[in-house]
């Protein structure tokens, strides 16, 4: 694997994953933790409550996020989480944006 200062610039020997597109700008859960300055605990609770969204999976299983999309929602939630807002608040408050978007 070769580090960038964004993370992997590939997922070695995941290229080839049938019906899913791999892309340069996904990091793995780790990495997204890290460049987020977070637990990845907390990165893996976002996700299984629905704050976040896993854009693809390596043939090893590892969970990975798109770059942009991911660090976007978790610098968002940073002010609100620490404003004692419960996560389920913030996930309705999220879903209530989307639906004014479309």
């Amino acid at each position: 694997m070769v580090r960038t200062p964004v993370g992997l610039s590939e997922a070695k020997g995941d290229e080839d994953m049938p019906g899913k597109k791999t892309d340069k700008n996904l990091l793995r859960i780790g990495e997204i933790a890290k460049v987020a300055e977070i637990p990845l605990s907390t990165v893996r609770y976002y996700t299984d409550i629905g704050l976040l969204k896993v854009a693809n999976h390596t043939k090893g299983g590892y969970r990975l996020y798109d770059r942009e999309e991911t660090l976007s929602i978790i610098r968002k939630l940073k002010p609100v989480v620490n404003r004692r807002r419960t996560l389920m608040q913030i996930k309705e408050d999220l879903a209530k944006k989307i639906k004014k978007r479309k």
